[in-house]
């Protein structure tokens, strides 16, 4: 059995409603080239299976969402996003808002840098590959929240967490710089972020809170699930499917005190320090005086977010 290829340049799509075959979209950049080399294994073992599969491959920043809006377009409403985050962050975003009332199926073949947000599904000690191409294979799919964040020249979605501040401006730094050298590369953001330290306001006001919170901090993190930089514990108490954002606060600490409790950011252990506030909200709103600096989902932007919001349960996901 072959997969067909779909894109301008492609032959026909493999027999069968598109509906229910899966469009795996494949960034060969991601994981600084090891989705590209492991990518068409990974694939194989799909089809052995007997998966219904078709495949594309990106070539530049923002093709994975071309593709998946130009494909859900015609009926499609399985993906499989074969990369790391971003690229599901891109699918994700070519197929909202549109994907709010024509249920969507997403998978996430973990071969990019970070894959942050496939850990919360994955059992304790478990190959992360070995486990998705199981579920891809089974069907297997739990439902997920999608969170809409609506800054000031548009709209965009996420499944994983976006930050402001500090970690932030790690993303900025390892997109400029250090996205080429893979994990390594994150600590060396982090590193040189110590370096440039900031603690800054960002007026914020949660759910039921009648004044903006106007007070210095080190950052701010809104996750749906629990994982940040691959392995960072960002907010442990998350949970990906009970409609509520997880809010995780961390106050103007300095740069020793930082270094010396950084590692409890790993452990999930660094939302019990002093300087440490968390709660749950459905809904966030900003009051910025401009763009900023913004991680969200494996990629670095600047907006000027307005508010954020939960579409409970939007989303499958093959886990």
């Amino acid at each position: 059995m072959n997969a067909a290829a779909v894109g301008p340049a492609a032959g026909p799509v493999f027999p069968g409603a598109r509906s229910e075959r899966l469009l795996a979209i494949v960034n060969p950049a991601a994981g600084g080239g090891r989705c590209g080399r492991q990518a068409a294994r990974a694939i194989e073992q799909l089809l052995a299976a007997g998966v219904p599969l078709d495949v594309a491959y990106t070539t530049a920043p923002g093709h994975a969402s071309q593709l998946a809006r130009e494909e859900f377009a015609q009926g499609r409403r399985r993906f499989l996003a074969v990369g790391g985050d971003g690229t599901a962050f891109e699918i994700l975003n070519g197929v909202f808002p549109e994907a709010c009332s024509s249920r969507v199926t997403l998978g996430l073949l973990p071969l990019g840098t970070g894959n942050s947000f496939l850990r919360d599904f994955l059992p304790e000690r478990a190959d992360a590959t070995r486990h998705v191409l199981a579920a891809i294979a089974s069907g297997r799919t739990r439902p997920c929240d999608v969170i809409r964040a609506v800054y000031a020249s548009g709209v965009l979605y996420y499944i994983n967490v976006l930050s402001l501040g500090f970690a932030a401006d790690v993303a900025a730094l390892v997109n400029r710089r250090f996205k080429s050298f893979g994990r390594p590369g994150y600590l060396l953001g982090v590193l040189v972020g110590l370096l440039r330290l900031r603690r800054r306001a960002f007026p914020v006001r949660r759910e039921g809170e009648t004044e903006f919170d106007r007070r210095r901090c080190l950052f701010l993190a809104f996750s749906n699930s629990r994982f940040t930089g691959g392995n960072m514990l960002m907010a442990p108490l998350a949970d990906a499917a009970d409609g509520k954002l997880e809010y995780v606060r961390w106050g103007p600490i300095g740069r020793l005190r930082l270094l010396w409790n950084l590692p409890r950011l790993f452990t999930g252990t660094h939302i019990y320090h002093p300087q440490a506030e968390r709660s749950e909200t459905r809904q966030v709103e900003f009051r910025l005086d401009g763009p900023v600096d913004v991680t969200v989902d494996g990629e670095s932007l600047r907006l000027q977010l307005e508010r954020l919001e939960v579409l409970p349960r939007a989303l499958d996901v093959l886990v």
